[in-house]
């Protein structure tokens, strides 16, 4: 692959083919997104997310039934634990796939077309 480096511009061969790499990754998506099965993948993905957000929801409420149990000494003490930590877990879990994702959707919108 031949280059020609004008006055002030320097194009490495490696940089050449990260462009086209990404102009490749980016024609992918693209086919993707157009394509038939593209819509039934979104789909099934905001169905998933909708189902963990659900069950994260759950646990949150079995913890706080837990604890209002608990307050009211009816419960028990190490199930409570138990289900706050469950809780806790999961709400962690779900705040790092929620920061992938925005951190994606930034990269993505930085890139160049």
């Amino acid at each position: 692959m031949n280059l020609r480096i004008e006055s002030g511009q320097g194009l490495s061969e490696a940089g050449a083919t990260d462009r086209l790499d990404r102009q490749e990754r980016i024609g992918e998506m693209d086919r993707a997104i157009v394509s038939p099965g593209g819509a039934d993948k979104a789909a099934q993905f905001g169905s998933e997310l909708g189902k963990a957000i659900g069950e994260i929801d759950k646990l949150q409420n079995v913890a706080d039934t837990q604890a209002d149990a608990v307050a009211r000494g009816a419960g028990n003490l190490h199930e409570m634990a138990l289900s706050l930590e469950k809780a806790d877990v999961a709400m962690r879990l779900a705040m790092r796939v929620r920061n992938k994702l925005v951190d994606t959707y930034n990269e993505i919108m930085r890139m160049g077309i």
